[in-house]
């Protein structure tokens, strides 16, 4: 499930390209399998980077030609692991509602990321989010869970405030969000409703077929109740103004 537009990050053939919080790797495989780049993975859950590296051993580069190549690592936003202007774009996919202290984690990327590159940001959106903190504790009040409900002029803020500039947004997986609420309501940790589980082989379908009729569902549902929101931002180079 790709939230992040690898068009209007600017993906492209030869650059270095983190994802930030990783998790299992979709878009660490997304953006390998999408330009001949190098692509780092890095996540705070071991487990999450051995599913990551499962995946690439899942579905080889059959290219013997290929100039892509990627890399995996446990490391903290807090604190990442590289030099100062390591890479080109940056991906943090559903991320910083995890963190207690995310302005340093923003400040991070700003730090890794080098002059003219772009960072993309995406967070469950305001208005989905809150719907499902009304309707249940148990969907963000347990470990590593969420811990913050972030509007989007404060994320934007919070951006700008380190010295990225802002040029983009968009909304992400509106069919998803109905699917969060009915899971909600009738207990996150159940498994056995049969509405829910119904709804999210549903959503299993889209991802897999994208036909016709769900993408324009989609796009219609997304800037009525995207479950994510999208920012997309760019590092001035050296003596910008803008």
């Amino acid at each position: 499930m790709q939230t992040i537009d690898f068009n209007t990050l600017g993906l492209k053939d030869g650059q270095r390209v983190l994802d930030l919080g990783c998790g299992r790797g979709r878009h660490v495989h997304a953006m390998y399998y999408a330009a001949q780049c190098h692509v780092v993975g890095l996540d705070l859950g071991f487990e999450d980077v051995k599913s990551t590296r499962a995946g690439f051993e899942q579905c080889p580069d059959m290219d013997p030609e290929t100039k892509r190549s990627f890399s995996l690592t446990v490391g903290d936003a807090l604190h990442l692991p590289f030099p100062d202007a390591t890479f080109d774009k940056i991906v943090c996919s559903e991320v910083m509602e995890h963190i207690p202290d995310y302005k340093q984690a923003i400040a991070e990327c700003e730090r890794i990321l080098k002059p003219g590159g772009t960072l993309a940001i995406s967070v469950p959106r305001f208005f989905p989010e809150w719907i499902c903190w009304k309707l249940s504790d148990d969907y963000h009040n347990e470990p590593g869970g969420h811990v913050r409900i972030l509007r989007e002029s404060e994320l934007k803020s919070a951006v700008a405030e380190k010295g990225l500039n802002f040029f983009y947004r968009h909304w992400a997986h509106g069919l998803h969000s109905p699917y969060w609420w009915l899971k909600c309501a009738f207990g996150v940790k159940r498994e056995d409703v049969g509405i829910v589980n119904a709804y999210k082989k549903f959503l299993e379908w889209d991802i897999l077929q994208a036909p016709l009729l769900t993408r324009t569902l989609e796009k219609i549902a997304g800037p009525l109740m995207g479950k994510s929101v999208v920012f997309y931002f760019f590092k001035g180079t050296a003596g910008s103004t803008t």
